[in-house]
């Protein structure tokens, strides 16, 4: 009997140590992110891609990035600061997102692997805050919303300055 009330002890036991465990998801299982390169402005301040203009549905993602070049800006680190090529970037989403006042967007906000999981949600959304602070002031009155990532969904995988500097970044979402 005092065997077999050891056995289901250390059975309990056993059980409770495994539920209590904490599942860390791994980067690798999370999809990066596009990585979009911003083309040169042309002289009206849009992204011109020339041949793609015929087959881009006006209102689309896809015109959303001829029109911008980029869906995203990057930050400084420990930093939520829009710095002049952020807010270039911006200020041509701004003109887009005026052609379609009724178009939905979130703003993205990720960190670099560094610093604790609660440290990188909050910068995470101190970053989204900005920029949807900044199209705000400039005029768009349509729905911007903003969800923080923090170090969760990586663009760039290492633990070198390049990958860091692509991860610390905020991204424009709008519909397909």
């Amino acid at each position: 009997m005092t065997k077999s009330k050891l056995t289901i002890s250390l059975f309990a036991g056993l059980v409770a140590l495994t539920a209590c465990s904490s599942h860390q998801p791994k980067a690798a299982s999370l999809p990066p992110a596009p990585a979009t390169k911003a083309p040169a402005p042309n002289s009206n301040g849009d992204v011109d891609t020339g041949a793609v203009r015929d087959t881009v549905v006006l209102g689309s993602h896809a015109d959303f990035l001829r029109q911008v070049g980029t869906d995203m800006v990057h930050f400084a680190l420990n930093s939520h600061d829009l710095d002049s090529e952020a807010k270039a970037i911006l200020d041509r989403e701004i003109r887009w997102l005026k052609k379609y006042p009724s178009t939905r967007v979130t703003i993205e906000g990720h960190c670099d692997e560094r610093g604790t999981r609660e440290y990188n949600i909050a910068l995470g959304e101190k970053r989204a805050d900005a920029v949807r602070d900044y199209l705000v002031k400039a005029g768009v009155a349509n729905s911007v919303n903003v969800i923080s990532y923090g170090k969760e969904r990586p663009l760039a995988m290492g633990s070198d300055e390049d990958a860091w500097a692509q991860n610390r970044r905020a991204v424009t979402v709008t519909p397909n």
